[in-house]
C-alpha cells in the first residue's frame, strides 16, 4: 500500500470515529429509523449532485448488485448502530465496530479477494489488544438492552466486513461514484417505510438535524465515495484497516463533546492500533528508508 492511501485511510477514520458521537446525539431524539433514513437520504442527495457535476450515468443495469451491497454496507449497519446508540456510549459502539476487520478478512479470503497471512492475524491480535486498552470508558450497567445493543454492533460490523469484498468486485464494473450513489439510493428505498412509521414520534431538534447533515453529507456521502476510490488501489482488508483506528477517535470525540469518560489506556491502545493497521495494510513508515538503504552500493 502506498503511503498516500494509508494516510487517506487514517483521515477517513477520524471522520467515521466522529459519526458514532453524532449518532449518539441524534438517535435518542429522532429515533433509529428516522435517523438512518435521513442520513442516507442526505448522502444520496450529495452523491447525486456529484454525479451530475461529474457527468456520470446511473448504473441502472446493476441495481440488484447495488441493492445487496446497499443492504449490507448501509441500510442494516446504519439502522443497527442507530438503535444501539440508545443504550451504549459512542466509544463502545466504535470499539465493537473494529470486529469488522475480522469478518472482512474472512470474507475476502472466501471470495478469493485476499489471503490470510500470519502478519494479518498478528495485526488483528494487536488491534483487539489496543481497543481492549481503550475500553476504560467507565462501567456500563449490564442489562438485556445493553447486551442486545452490543450484539447489534457486532452484527452491523459483520455486515461491513462481508460487504467490502463485494464492493471490490463491483469496482471492476462500475465507477466508485456510481457505486456509492447507487447503493445509498437503494438503501434509502429500503428504509423509507420504517422511517414513515416512526416519523410522528421524532423530535427534530437543531442539534440532531445538524448531526444528520454532517453524517449525510460528509461521513456517509463524500467519505464513502473517497473510501471506494481508495478501494480501487488496495485490497479489501487493507481498505478496512482504519476500522482499528476508529475507536481512538470515537472515544476522543465522545469524551470531548459528550463527556464520556476517557480511559488511561487510550494512548497505549492507540499505539497498538496504529501498529495493527500497519501490519494489516503492509504499510510501514520506515519502508522507504529501508528501500533506500538496500539500494546503496
Amino acid at each position: 500500500m502506498k503511503a498516500k492511501h494509508f494516510f487517506q485511510l487514517v483521515a477517513l477514520s477520524t471522520l467515521w470515529g466522529a459519526s458514532f458521537m453524532l449518532i449518539r446525539i441524534a438517535s435518542p431524539v429522532l429515533g433509529p429509523n428516522v435517523l438512518a433514513a435521513l442520513r442516507i437520504g442526505m448522502a444520496t442527495l450529495t452523491l447525486t449532485a456529484l454525479m451530475r457535476l461529474m457527468r456520470h450515468n446511473w448504473p441502472r443495469g446493476h441495481w440488484r448488485e447495488l441493492a445487496l451491497i446497499g443492504l449490507l454496507s448501509v441500510a442494516l449497519p446504519f439502522s443497527l448502530f442507530a438503535w444501539a446508540a440508545l443504550y451504549l456510549p459512542s466509544g463502545y459502539s466504535a470499539l465493537l465496530n473494529s470486529t469488522a476487520v475480522v469478518f472482512g478478512m474472512l470474507a475476502s479470503a472466501w471470495f478469493k479477494e485476499d489471503t490470510i497471512t500470519t502478519r494479518k492475524l498478528m495485526g488483528c491480535v494487536f488491534g483487539f489488544s489496543g481497543v481492549g486498552l481503550i475500553v476504560g470508558l467507565g462501567p456500563v450497567e449490564l442489562s438485556t438492552q445493553v447486551v442486545l445493543a452490543a450484539l447489534a454492533c457486532v452484527a452491523a460490523s459483520a455486515c461491513y466486513g462481508i460487504s467490502t469484498p463485494l464492493m471490490k468486485r463491483a469496482l471492476s464494473r462500475m465507477q466508485p461514484l456510481q457505486i456509492a450513489c447507487g447503493l445509498h439510493a437503494a438503501a434509502l428505498l429500503m428504509l423509507v417505510p420504517g422511517a414513515a412509521w416512526s416519523w410522528p414520534g421524532a423530535q427534530f431538534t437543531p442539534a440532531a438535524l445538524m448531526a444528520v447533515a454532517i453524517m449525510g453529507v460528509v461521513t456517509s456521502g463524500i467519505a464513502y465515495w473517497l473510501h471506494l476510490r481508495i478501494l480501487v488501489a488496495v485490497s479489501p482488508v487493507a481498505a478496512m484497516s482504519p476500522i482499528f483506528m476508529i475507536p481512538v477517535f470515537g472515544v476522543a470525540w465522545g469524551n470531548l463533546f459528550l463527556g464520556e469518560k476517557l480511559g488511561t489506556g487510550l494512548f497505549a491502545g492507540g499505539a497498538l492500533v496504529l501498529l495493527a493497521s500497519a501490519l494489516i495494510t503492509g504499510f510501514s513508515p520506515w519502508q522507504r528508508w529501508l528501500d533506500l538503504a538496500d539500494a546503496k552500493p
